[in-house]
């Protein structure tokens, strides 16, 4: 479409990850322990399949984002550059916006200094649990993400798990005895290997970057917007490029495909989703993309993609767009 302001952006898709061990749920003796869900298919039947958190690719989109942000100039907190999960602290934000700790000041002032500061921040959320100053509206103020990861979770028949021995290599393993407290010992355990094809769902609303969701205003210029726009956007291709998860160190992923739809709205009509969980995902994703632009001319488009190269073409012509702004 010739629409050069993009308010929300999903992908739904088939993603087929062979030995790799993303997501773990713990362990159990010697044994680790697969990450493993319950889902309903479209026929109503129950099916237990292996899975990776939403949180799981949070964690890998943040990891980008902020390399992204430290090549290219973009705002962080001093937490988010070092990955820290708290993204930003209350110290942070007075040392640079000093009024939002006044008695005066409210949770939207508190709101704009956090997207001020910090791109991870306005793109994944954060929550302000503590009183900033003497700011009494200022505890447990939320930012919402722009970025939402569901589970990425097994298509039923088309997933499973095997394990493995792990062993560390250790000299004169015999006289050292087994798992020592000074480490030297040798230490035996299973480790999951997992394979499938795997329903993938995402979403960004675009229009979000740098809004304030109190005042309704945004706090920061659109340069800025467009530069976030951007980052969120590489940041994510580079997810899928280099997925850095549990157990990457050893256990690379080997992905081998990956094919869907990705919807763009145009208007601030959400872009669909519909899980590939659902074998006719792609049909019901034109049928309400037909629907919706019969309601409302040209306002969201679905691309259907297979494989990795297909996407990053998509993503490289979306990120040549713009973020959708509210009047």
């Amino acid at each position: 479409m010739e629409n050069n302001k993009v308010a929300s952006i999903s992908i739904s898709g088939e993603i087929t990850l062979n030995l790799h061990s993303l997501n773990n749920e713990g362990g159990e003796g010697n044994q680790i322990m697969t990450r493993q869900l319950t889902i309903i298919d479209k026929m109503g039947n129950a099916h237990t399949v292996n899975g990776i958190s939403g949180d799981m690719f949070k964690h890998i989109h943040v990891g980008h984002l902020v390399n992204y942000s430290l090549d290219n100039g973009l705002a962080l907190s001093d937490y988010s550059k070092r990955l820290d999960p708290n993204r930003i602290s209350s110290a942070n934000l007075l040392e640079k916006f000093p009024k939002v700790g006044n008695k005066e000041s409210n949770s939207a002032e508190v709101i704009d200094a956090i997207i001020k500061t910090c791109t991870v921040c306005d793109a994944h959320g954060v929550l302000i649990t503590d009183k900033i100053g003497e700011n009494k509206s200022s505890s447990n103020t939320p930012r919402k993400s722009v970025i939402e990861f569901g589970w990425t979770v097994g298509i039923p028949g088309k997933n499973n798990t095997e394990t493995y021995v792990h062993t560390k290599l250790v000299s004169d393993a015999g006289e050292k005895g087994s798992g020592t407290g000074s480490n030297e010992g040798q230490n035996i355990f299973h480790r999951p290997a997992n394979h499938g094809v795997y329903a993938f769902i995402c979403n960004i609303d675009t229009y979000r970057i740098g809004l304030n969701d109190i005042s309704r205003k945004y706090s920061i210029e659109d340069s800025e917007r467009d530069d976030r726009y951007k980052a969120i956007l590489g940041s994510l291709l580079c997810s899928f490029l280099n997925p850095k998860g549990a157990m990457t160190s050893t256990q690379k992923p080997h992905i081998t495909d990956f094919k869907g739809v990705v919807s763009v709205s145009y208007k601030l009509i959400p872009a669909p989703t519909v899980s590939a969980i659902n074998p006719d995902y792609k049909k019901e994703m034109v049928e309400i993309m037909n629907s919706i632009n019969s309601m409302e001319t040209d306002s969201v488009e679905t691309i259907e993609f297979n494989g990795l190269g297909s996407l990053s073409k998509i993503i490289a012509e979306l990120i040549t767009k713009e973020p959708y702004k509210i009047k």
